[in-house]
C-alpha cells in the first residue's frame, strides 16, 4: 500500500471521528401529559382537607362533659371560641399524663406531643357557654381560672379554592374544544385546525383490495392500470419523453364503484396513498380550507411518489361565481383556488397523483377539468348483464348457495342495478334465507330480495276493503296487459296487489338493456304506464288518485320528449337540456313564453293521444283484462306464466328469439348447415 493511500484512510478516519463528534447527542422527548395537572391539583385539595393547620386534631366533646370531668376539676389551661360557635379547648401539660386524656396526648399524625386544641365543642352558643364556665369556676380562685377568648378566624384556602375551582372547570372546558376543533389531533392544539385530515395508507398499513376484487369496470381498470404501471415503471414511459397524468376524475352514478376502485390503485400501487372527501376542507374558520390543501400537498411531497385521493371532489370543486347567495361561498372557493394552484401551479408536483370521484361532474368547475389538472376523466358507467354476472360472482363467494343456482338469471332480474345494488341484493337474499331457517341461499330468495328492494316490504296486515282491492286489482292488471300487448313496452315478469311500502300495488318489468331509444318505444311506455288510469275508467266508469306516481312519470318522459330529445314535430329538433348543471341557477327559461306554451300544448297532446290508445287495446280485450284481474284477486300474485295461458304467447318476442338465434348462428356458421 503507498503512502499517499494511507495518508487517504487515515484522512478518512479523522473526518468520521470529526463528524461523530460534533453530532450533538439527541436528548430523549419528555412527553407532556395534561392529566399530571388534573393529579396535582387533586393532591393539593385533598392535602388542604387532611393537614389543614385550623380545627387541629381535637376531639369532639359535649358542653356538659367539659364543664364536669375538665373546668371543674382545673385541668383545662386555654380556651378559644372561634367565630362564636366553636370552642377549642387546651389542656395544661402536667394534666396530659392523666390517664383519661391517653387518646389525645399524641399527634394521629407525626406521633409527637400534642400541643393542642385537644378538645373541640362545636355548635356553640356563646352566652350560655360563658355563663357556664364562669358558673363552674365560682370556687375556683380567680389566679387558676380559665376565661374564654373570642377569635374570629377565616381559612386562607377559602378564597383560593373559590378562584381555583372555576379557573379549573374552564382550562378543561378550553382543552375539550380545542381537541374538537382541532379533530382530537395534536393534543387539542388549535394551531393544528389548519392541518390535513387525508388518512395516509403506506407499506405499514397495506390495502389489501386489488383490482381483483373490482368486477365489471374493465374500460375504467385499464385506464387506472396506465397510472399504476406509471409509479411502478416509470423509465418505460420517460425513456420516450412522456410524462406521468397529473390526474385523472371517476365519474359515474352512486353505487358503481368509483371508490372502490381508488382502493384497488392503493392495493396496487404499493406507494404511498392520501385518502379523504371532499367535505374535509370545509370548516368554519376562515382560511382553514387552503391551509389544509396546503399541508395536503406538502406531505405528499416528501412522500413522493405518491397519490392523492378525494372522494365526492364537488364539495369543494364547485364552479366558482354560481351561487345565488353572493358572498356566501368565498371560503370554498378560496379553497378551490388553492387546490387549482397547488396541481398545476408554479410549484411543481413531480410524481404526485390525483385521483378524484364525483357523480356530479357538470357542476364542477371548468378550471379543475382542463387539460394539466384532471387530464383524464373515466366514466363509471352502470354495469349491463355480464358485467353484473361478474360483481354478483364476487359477492356470492361469502354466502352458502344451493346447487346449480344460475348467476346469469340473477344479472337477467337485475337491470340498471348499480355494483351497491347488487351486494344489497346479495346480503338481503343471506337474511330472508335465514330468516326462514335455510341451510343455503336459494334462487327464491335471491327473487325475494330483488322485490323487497324494489318495492319495499310487504304489508299484508294493512286494512284495505273489498271495492278497493278491486279497483288495485283491475289497475294493475291495466298496466300488465297493456305492456303485454303492445311491442316496444318492457314485457312483465309479476305483478301483485299486496301492499309493498308506499304502494298498494306493484308490478315488475324486465326492460330491454339498449343505449338509444326511439319515439315508438317511449310512446309504447307511456300507453303502458297509462294502463292503470285506463283501466279503471273502462271498468268503474271512475278514476281514482292510485295513478299518481304513473302521471308523475309519464309527464316528465312526455316533457323530456319534448324539451330534451327533439322528438316533436311542432317544436322542431331543439333541446333545451343544459348538460353544464348552471341552469338551475337561472332565473328565466331558457324559452320564449310563446315556446313554453307550445310546449306544455304538446305534452298535453302526446299524453292525450296515448291514452286514448291506451283504452282502445283494452276496450278491445276487456273480457281477458276481467280474467286476468279475477285471476289476481284470487292469487294476489301472477307471473309470467299466468299472462301466456290468458293472452297467448306475446308475439313480439319471437321476432328476439329469431335475432338471437342468428345471431349465435352468425358466431358458429357451423351451425346454418
Amino acid at each position: 500500500m503507498s503512502e499517499d493511500t494511507k495518508k487517504n484512510e487515515g484522512k478518512n478516519q479523522f473526518e468520521k471521528v470529526k463528524e461523530r463528534l460534533s453530532k450533538k447527542p439527541q436528548m430523549p422527548k419528555n412527553s407532556f401529559n395534561i392529566y399530571w395537572i388534573y393529579a396535582v391539583i387533586l393532591a393539593i385539595l385533598i392535602g388542604l382537607e387532611l393537614f389543614s393547620p385550623f380545627g387541629g386534631e381535637g376531639k369532639e366533646i359535649s358542653t356538659g362533659r367539659f364543664l364536669d370531668e375538665m373546668l371543674k376539676k382545673n385541668h383545662v389551661r386555654k380556651i378559644v371560641v372561634v367565630n362564636g360557635d366553636l370552642a377549642e379547648i387546651f389542656i395544661k401539660k402536667d394534666s396530659l399524663v392523666l390517664h383519661q386524656y391517653d387518646s389525645v396526648r399524641v399527634k394521629s399524625i407525626g406521633g409527637g406531643i400534642n400541643t393542642g386544641p385537644h378538645f373541640l365543642i362545636k355548635n356553640l352558643n356563646d352566652e350560655n357557654f360563658e355563663k357556664a364556665v364562669a358558673e363552674v369556676q365560682k370556687d375556683i380562685p380567680y389566679k387558676d381560672r380559665v376565661y374564654p377568648e373570642k377569635i374570629t378566624r377565616t381559612n386562607w384556602y377559602e378564597p383560593i379554592g373559590s378562584l381555583l375551582i372555576p379557573t379549573i372547570i374552564i382550562i378543561i372546558i378550553w382543552i375539550i374544544v380545542m381537541r374538537r376543533m382541532a379533530g382530537g389531533g395534536g393534543g387539542g392544539q388549535i394551531f393544528n385546525i389548519g392541518k390535513s385530515k387525508a388518512q395516509l395508507f403506506d407499506k405499514d398499513t397495506n390495502v389489501s383490495i386489488t383490482f381483483n376484487d373490482v368486477a365489471g369496470l374493465e374500460g375504467a381498470k385499464i385506464e387506472i392500470k396506465e397510472i399504476v404501471d406509471f409509479l411502478k415503471q416509470p423509465k418505460k414511459y420517460t425513456e420516450l419523453g412522456a410524462k406521468i397524468p397529473k390526474g385523472a376524475l371517476l365519474v359515474g352514478p352512486p353505487g358503481t364503484g368509483k371508490t372502490l376502485l381508488a382502493k384497488a390503485v392503493a392495493g396496487e400501487a404499493k406507494v404511498p396513498f392520501f385518502s379523504l372527501s371532499g367535505s374535509d376542507f370545509v370548516e368554519m374558520f376562515v382560511g382553514v380550507g387552503a391551509s389544509r390543501v396546503r399541508d395536503l400537498f406538502r406531505q405528499a411531497k416528501e412522500k413522493a411518489p405518491c397519490i392523492i385521493f378525494i372522494d365526492e371532489v364537488d364539495a369543494v370543486g364547485r364552479a366558482r361565481g354560481k351561487s345565488p347567495m353572493t358572498g356566501a361561498n368565498d371560503e370554498r372557493e378560496s379553497t378551490l383556488n388553492q387546490l387549482l394552484t397547488e396541481m398545476d401551479g408554479f410549484g411543481t408536483n413531480s410524481g404526485v397523483i390525483i385521483l378524484a370521484a364525483t357523480n356530479r361532474a357538470d357542476v364542477l368547475d371548468r378550471a379543475l377539468l382542463r387539460a394539466g389538472r384532471f387530464d383524464r376523466q373515466i366514466y363509471v358507467d352502470m354495469p349491463d348483464k355480464n358485467e353484473r354476472s361478474e360483481i354478483f360472482k364476487v359477492h356470492l363467494k361469502p354466502l352458502k348457495l344451493d346447487q346449480g343456482l344460475d348467476i346469469e338469471f340473477l344479472a337477467k332480474q337485475t337491470p340498471g342495478f348499480s355494483g351497491a345494488d347488487i351486494a344489497n341484493v346479495c346480503n338481503e337474499a343471506a337474511l330472508i334465507a335465514a330468516r326462514h331457517d335455510k341451510k343455503t341461499v336459494g334462487r327464491q330468495d335471491f327473487l325475494d330480495a330483488v322485490d323487497r328492494i324494489i318495492g319495499g316490504l310487504e304489508k299484508r296486515n294493512k286494512i284495505i276493503s273489498v271495492h278497493e282491492k278491486k279497483v288495485i286489482a283491475f289497475h294493475e292488471a291495466g298496466h300488465a296487459a297493456v305492456s303485454w300487448l303492445m311491442e316496444h313496452a318492457s314485457p312483465l315478469v309479476k305483478v301483485t296487489i299486496v301492499p309493498r311500502g308506499r304502494s298498494l300495488g306493484a308490478a315488475w318489468y324486465l326492460p330491454e338493456e339498449r343505449q338509444i331509444t326511439t319515439t315508438e318505444q317511449m310512446f309504447d311506455e307511456l300507453c303502458a304506464a297509462l294502463g292503470g288510469r285506463a283501466a279503471e275508467e273502462i271498468i268503474f266508469e271512475k278514476i281514482s288518485t292510485g295513478a299518481l306516481s304513473d302521471l308523475e312519470k309519464i309527464t316528465k318522459q312526455a316533457y323530456a320528449m319534448v324539451m330534451y330529445y327533439g322528438l316533436n314535430d311542432k317544436v322542431g329538433n331543439v333541446s333545451f337540456y343544459d348538460s353544464t348543471g348552471q341552469s338551475e341557477y337561472a332565473f328565466n327559461k331558457p324559452y320564449s313564453e310563446k315556446t313554453a306554451q307550445i310546449i306544455d300544448e304538446e305534452v298535453s297532446k302526446l299524453i292525450e293521444k296515448a291514452y286514448l290508445r291506451t283504452k282502445e287495446i283494452l276496450i278491445q280485450n276487456k273480457h281477458l283484462l276481467t280474467q286476468l284481474a279475477d285471476l289476481l284477486l284470487e292469487k294476489e300474485v301472477i307471473f309470467k306464466e299466468d299472462l301466456e295461458r290468458i293472452f297467448g304467447e306475446r308475439p313480439f318476442d319471437k321476432k328476439e328469439e329469431v335475432m338471437t338465434e342468428l345471431s349465435k348462428a352468425a358466431e358458429n356458421p357451423a351451425t346454418l348447415f
